[in-house]
């Protein structure tokens, strides 16, 4: 079984529309969403779609969070003409998509755990287990992201939040930060979206890191 894993899409269908037609042409078995699926845009309903259509496992980030059960009357008035514009197209994305995918959106659950072939267990969270609010980074070393683990048994997280992607092993636990589809961390004016292929076949993990270029610049 090979699993595509993404995160942080942030309602950019067309840059979601790229990697799926890249990781069609190698093949893969199902679609796997660490979370933040449609907020700010461009395309939330088009992205929020071609999730359902592609039947994906996703999980809930803070922006699915805040779209579905932000009280917008309880919050303070915007400081800045920034979070002006953040809280317009909050309302935006809101009535774009509807009151039945909103209800979808606040239903996802923050983890979803999935058997690996050798008996071990992989979980998918936006964050991290010990709080899904709190991304891992690259930058963390192997006390901070351990206090992320906490507890939790799993052997291998698939995470997104921080729009970096990494691979590092603290412990037993393979931590795998598939990056951010919508908001890339690029540079030179270009774009592109991240993606990671984890191969189970062979009783074996594999994991295959990699950018899709997209065709508008930045």
């Amino acid at each position: 079984m090979r699993l595509l894993c993404v995160s942080d899409l942030h309602g950019d269908a067309e840059a979601l529309a790229a990697v799926l037609a890249t990781a069609e042409r190698r093949g893969y078995s199902r679609l796997v969403v660490a979370g933040d699926l449609c907020f700010p845009g461009p395309q939330p309903l088009e992205t929020w779609r071609r999730l359902v259509r592609h039947q994906a496992l996703c999980v809930q980030g803070l922006a699915d969070r805040a779209l579905a059960t932000l009280d917008l009357q309880g919050i303070r008035a915007p400081q800045s003409e920034h979070e002006r514009a953040r809280l317009d197209r909050l309302v935006e994305v809101r009535r774009e998509l509807g009151d039945l995918v909103l209800a979808r959106l606040a239903r996802l659950p923050l983890m979803e755990r999935m058997p690996l072939p050798d008996g071990g267990e992989l979980v998918v969270v936006h964050g991290s287990p010990a709080d899904p609010t709190e991304p891992f980074t690259h930058e963390m070393d192997e006390e901070e992201l351990s206090a992320l683990i906490g507890d939790d048994p799993c052997d291998v997280i698939v995470c997104g939040g921080s729009h970096v992607p990494f691979e590092r092993q603290v412990g037993g636990v393979r931590i795998i930060n598939v990056g951010s589809v919508g908001e890339a961390v690029c540079g030179a004016g270009r774009r592109h979206a991240d993606a990671t292929f984890l191969d189970l076949t062979g009783g074996r993990l594999r994991v295959e890191q990699f950018a899709v270029p997209l065709d508008r610049a930045a």
